[in-house]
Parts: C-alpha cells; sequence; structure tokens
C-alpha cells in the first residue's frame, strides 16, 4: 500500500478548573471531523518542526506558550484514502490555561474537553488511543 507524506501534531492539553482537558478541533471541510492540531510535515522540515509549525497554525500557540515534553511521542498509523498514513504526536502542555486559541480557516469549531468527552467526540479509535495514551503519561508526570 503506497504511504502518505508522513504526518506531526502535538497533543495538548491544559490543567483547568481542576481537571485535565484536551484540544480538539473541527475541521471546516469533508465530514467536518474532530482531531488534534497536526498536518503533513514539509519536505524542509523534520517532524518536531512540523509539528510546531502545524500546531501554531491551527490554534495560534507559539511554542513558548507550550510546554512540550520532547521525549514524550507516540505514533499513530491508520489508511485514509486507501494510503498508509503515520502521525508523530508530542505532548504538550498549554502554559496559561486562560489562553485564548487563534482558530485556522481549515476549522471552524475547537473544544476544550477532559478524556471521556474528548474520546466520544474524536469518532476514530485511533485517536481515542492517542488520548488514552496522553492520559497515562500525565499521569505519570504528576508521580
Amino acid at each position: 500500500m503506497e504511504r502518505g507524506r508522513p504526518a506531526a501534531g502535538m497533543l495538548l492539553f491544559r490543567r483547568y478548573a481542576g481537571e485535565i482537558q484536551y484540544l480538539l478541533l473541527q475541521k471546516s471541510s469533508g465530514a467536518h471531523h474532530w482531531s488534534l492540531p497536526k498536518g503533513h510535515v514539509k519536505k524542509w522540515e523534520d517532524p518536531f518542526m512540523g509539528a510546531i509549525r502545524e500546531t501554531f497554525e491551527d490554534s495560534g500557540y507559539l511554542e513558548k506558550d507550550l510546554k512540550i515534553y520532547t521525549d514524550i511521542t507516540t505514533t499513530s498509523e491508520y489508511i485514509v484514502k486507501g494510503k498508509f498514513k503515520t502521525v508523530i504526536y508530542w505532548l504538550a502542555e498549554l502554559i496559561n490555561p486562560e489562553m485564548l486559541l487563534h482558530l485556522s480557516s481549515e476549522h471552524e469549531d475547537y473544544k476544550w474537553l477532559p478524556r471521556e468527552e474528548a474520546k466520544d467526540l474524536a469518532h476514530y479509535e485511533e485517536l481515542s488511543n492517542v488520548i488514552d495514551w496522553a492520559e497515562e503519561q500525565i499521569l505519570k508526570l504528576q508521580k
């Protein structure tokens, strides 16, 4: 099966109102599905730089707005339109949990949600698995 271009993104979370919340973005085209900030890695960049660029383009958050756990990553692999897709995610916390998001034109809505609500909105099993992975990692960081 043909491989699509690799993609990269950030699994953004914040600690707000006594809970851990995850950022999901709703696409403004196609099936209007919900996903994490991510996108294709450009030919001239490495996956980490692609993740930072895509997160900024999707949310307006700069690298300095985030605590990025550079050593905490996961890879999600699935098939889209007959192509094998690989996405690398870095775990990242929004430093100021009240900082406003600047939604890109590629998205029509966003939500910060606790784990189970985020998984319900995610629709795809791969995304639910990534959210579960993030929760495990965050709980390890708190120990």
